[in-house]
């Protein structure tokens, strides 16, 4: 009977072996590909847009906000807070600890329920990036094989940098950069050692310990940290004294803050046009163009206006349909520095700004008159502001178009600055007549827009275009006749540093000559001064600019620069409904212009405030004022010669 008993013994135990050995095969086999994900580690990680100052505008990330650190910048009182109280002998063991397991076992068989584990730090790191929540023999083992051949590929400072960046401390932060950054905003070298214990301690149960919402439980298991610091020897009783009675402060405001969501949401979209797939789990730093400064008083001119407005129209600001855009753009460089894609991101995250075409009506009118300026044409040169009828086929149907000036009367003839000053709608559809449609068409193409309608609605503004273009096209006005296009990012930097990614200035055309951009320069001061853009003026700085507003009022647009800045301003409604009654460009835009600029001087007093005029400029006197002239666009004779008309409408 003993002897049978033995038998059976040992074949249980042959069976046992031959099982446990199978399952080490089986476990052994899967061991390559799941050691992979820790030995090459790359977590998603958080990529942040900074502004042009290196301010943080927001994080952006998919699921876990993590920020990537590397073992050299995490403290060695964290190291040896988290070793302490979670893993003694980690520095020492090959991954598994047989003592700890034999300890741990015991202790929970006395309890008759678990109250300790045996898990090393390298097998809670594989427990958590590797295998599920299973609670099985042969999940233990094979995180005890993992953990082993982990430990046989990697350093035990690696080890360390992947936990510490793998765990989660509550409050949406995954990694222990984050968890600083969020808890003490501080960076990972400016932690206090109590500090340092608190994140240590958070790893356990980030929830219960949690110090935005249970300080005292918090700050207990820092304490018993430190105390087991001190009892090994890792901290004197004078520093263990000192750092239990600090009591650090706790940020409850989460990293996720997004103080620009406009500019956050055009940089994801133009990351991903430039092939990023991974804006959002890279780890990249994105620094932009924008001034934040800039982006505030952006904001806070762009409400200004609207509330105007809406408050005309006797609407409610809640429920008003009413919205609108600005953009601000360096001249020199083209770096946008304010960029407002609505009045309310919470109600519509649609950028109006970069995403909305819509037609510029009048503000559209400065390329008419540079084109002519630059045939030859002179500011006093006289046009025709007479009514004339029009007729063409447009898909092969007869349409007549009857158009007429604003003020619905005509002066039959008007100098060209004049007919600018005052957006004379019938005298510039003359000069489109007297220098032909065709030939126009042809010098616009140099401003880089697409479908320029190729009929006499092009002297009206008939296109749609974006905030961001139309800043695009009167860069060539701003910047003495070179057209630049509008720079949102500068460079983007990988999670090592290393710079991937670097845009420069970029000039599309020249459209005209630094001395013919400056006669338009003037003449829109005239409009700002006397016409139609009062309400942009700004003391004791020269800025000029177009009002632009489409038939019912429907947009109302005010184009404009001082010597310094360009700013577009837009509004209307998405539904293109008419804004109603002083919806008009000079109306609505131009007070938001005039906010910006004046209080942007007033923040930047240093800043140019007066154009330069450019040589090969000159003035003369011509009648009872004095007018500029240049080779090209001298001043007019008595007689000018005509411009034979080439365009595709019949006069009757």
């Amino acid at each position: 009977m003993v002897n049978q008993l033995i038998k059976g013994s040992i074949v249980l135990a042959i069976v046992f072996a031959i099982a446990l050995f199978a399952a080490f095969i089986y476990a052994y086999n899967e061991i390559k590909l799941d050691a992979d994900k820790l030995i090459n580690y790359n977590p998603p990680t958080s990529s942040v847009i900074l502004d042009a100052k290196g301010k943080k505008i927001a994080y952006v990330f998919n699921g876990q906000h993590r920020l990537y650190a590397t073992y050299d910048e995490i403290p060695g009182y964290l190291v040896e807070a988290l070793v302490a109280i979670e893993d003694t002998r980690f520095f020492e063991h090959n991954g598994v600890n047989p003592d700890a397991i034999i300890r741990a076992a015991l202790t929970n068989f006395k309890a008759g329920h678990k109250v300790e584990g045996g898990s090393t730090l390298t097998q809670q790191l594989v427990k958590n990036t590797i295998l599920s929540n299973e609670r099985s023999y042969s999940r233990k083992i094979k995180e005890a094989i993992l953990s082993m051949k982990i430990e046989n590929e990697l350093t035990k400072e690696q080890i360390l940098e992947r936990y510490l960046n793998e765990m989660f401390f509550g409050h949406g932060y995954y990694g222990v950069k984050t968890a600083s950054k969020g808890y003490f905003h501080k960076e990972l070298d400016q932690l206090t050692l109590k500090e340092s214990a608190m994140l240590a301690g958070l790893m356990k149960a980030p929830t219960s310990y949690d110090p935005t919402r249970h300080l005292d439980k918090a700050l207990t298991r820092a304490s018993t940290i430190l105390a087991r610091m001190n009892k090994l020897g890792w901290i004197t009783h004078e520093k263990y004294i000192e750092a239990v009675k600090e009591v650090p402060t706790i940020y409850k405001d989460t990293l996720t803050q997004n103080i620009a969501p406009y500019i956050t949401d055009e940089v994801v979209r133009r990351l991903k046009r430039q092939g990023f797939k991974d804006v959002k789990s890279g780890g990249y730093t994105i620094y932009t163009t924008i001034d934040m400064a800039q982006q505030k008083l952006g904001r806070e001119a762009l409400r200004y206006a609207h509330k105007k407005i809406v408050k005309k129209q006797k609407e409610n600001l809640k429920t008003t349909t009413l919205n609108g855009a600005l953009l601000a753009v360096e001249n020199k460089t083209g770096n946008i520095k304010a960029m407002i894609g609505g009045v309310d991101y919470k109600k519509s995250a649609y950028n109006r700004a970069t995403m909305m075409e819509r037609q510029p009506g009048s503000a559209f009118k400065p390329f008419i008159y540079q084109i002519a300026l630059d045939l030859g044409y002179n500011p006093a040169t006289e046009l025709t502001d007479v009514a004339r009828t029009f007729q063409y086929y447009k898909n092969g149907k007869r349409v007549i178009w009857r158009p007429k000036n604003y003020e619905s009367n005509f002066v039959g003839f008007i100098k060209l600055r004049e007919a600018l000053v005052h957006s004379r709608n019938l005298a510039t559809i003359n000069l489109v007549t007297e220098i032909g449609v065709q030939r126009i068409y042809e010098k616009l193409k140099a401003l880089n827009i697409p479908h320029i309608p190729q009929d006499m609605s092009i002297a009206l503004g008939n296109l749609g275009l974006s905030p961001v273009k139309m800043a695009q096209i009167y860069s060539a006005f701003a910047n003495g006749g070179h057209m630049i296009e509008p720079r949102l990012i500068s460079k983007v930097l990988s999670r090592n540093g290393t710079v991937i990614y670097e845009s420069k200035t970029k000039e599309i055309a020249d459209f005209t000559t630094p001395e013919q951009a400056y006669l338009m320069t003037d003449i829109l001061h005239d409009i700002v001064k006397r016409g139609t853009g009062r309400n942009a003026q700004v003391p004791g700085v020269q800025v000029v600019g177009k009002t632009g507003t489409t038939n019912k009022n429907v947009d109302a647009w005010f184009c404009g620069y001082s010597p310094s800045e360009e700013v577009i301003v837009w509004m209307g409604r998405d539904n293109n409904k008419p804004i109603g009654r002083g919806g008009t460009g000079g109306g609505t835009s131009a007070p938001a212009f005039a906010y910006f600029l004046k209080k942007l001087h007033k923040m930047y007093p240093n800043m140019p405030k007066k154009f330069t005029r450019p040589e090969g400029v000159y003035n003369a006197k011509n009648g009872v004022i004095t007018e500029l002239y240049t080779d090209i666009s001298p001043l007019p004779t008595e007689t000018e010669s005509e411009t034979n008309p080439d365009n595709d409408f019949d006069l009757f």
